[in-house]
């Protein structure tokens, strides 16, 4: 059966398309400097999330790590607490899913790393536990959130909220905020002196 969605199609383009506009620039500015910073400095930036917000994560990871550090001078040590499948399922089956990444931090968390926690909701309890974590040790944290930003965004010392109650568009915005990033970081990192 062949339908007409042409209507529905538009209408979701449009409510990302106001979407963007609502996102406060001077967050992403923020956001922008916090990954400079991190780079420049030589810090882990530990980046996870749930469902579809752990593909982003992962998605973070490989652009930061591949796309934006090879062959640069100086690169992103960027880590998605989200990949590693067999650690999640131990930490989850011995002790709990909410314990899942504030158990890896624990691991090799280090004060003035980044920390960056995605959740739609912004309520995600495993999230805000690794966030609650980095906060006590002196880590910086950014939350990437949805909605009204959840307790993640009261948590977070920093954030980027998309403020619409529509979880695919949230998390759309999540991912163009990968690839903003890599854009325009990426006319600033120099390259290799001896590739």
């Amino acid at each position: 059966m062949e339908m007409d969605l042409r209507t529905e199609i538009e209408e979701y383009f449009s409510r990302l398309k106001r979407t963007l506009d609502l996102v406060p620039r001077d967050e992403l500015n923020t956001f922008l400097n916090l990954l400079i910073k991190a780079l420049e400095e030589g810090r882990h930036v530990y980046i996870m999330g749930n469902g579809g917000s752990a593909a982003t994560a992962s998605h973070f990871a490989v652009d930061f790590n591949k796309g934006l550090s090879f062959g640069k001078a100086a690169r992103f040590r960027f880590i998605c607490l989200s990949d590693n499948i067999p650690t999640i399922t131990a930490y989850a089956n011995d002790l709990t899913y909410d314990d899942v990444f504030i158990e890896q931090l624990k691991n090799q968390l280090e004060p003035d790393d980044l920390v960056i926690g995605i959740s739609g909701s912004g309520n995600s309890r495993n999230v805000l536990k690794a966030v609650n974590y980095a906060n006590s040790v002196g880590a910086r944290t950014l939350g990437l959130t949805g909605y009204d930003g959840g307790e993640l965004k009261k948590i977070a010392q920093y954030g980027v909220n998309v403020p619409i109650a529509d979880m695919q568009v949230s998390e759309d915005f999540h991912m163009i905020l990968d690839h903003m990033a890599y854009s325009i970081l990426g006319r600033f990192l120099p390259a290799e002196k001896n590739g």
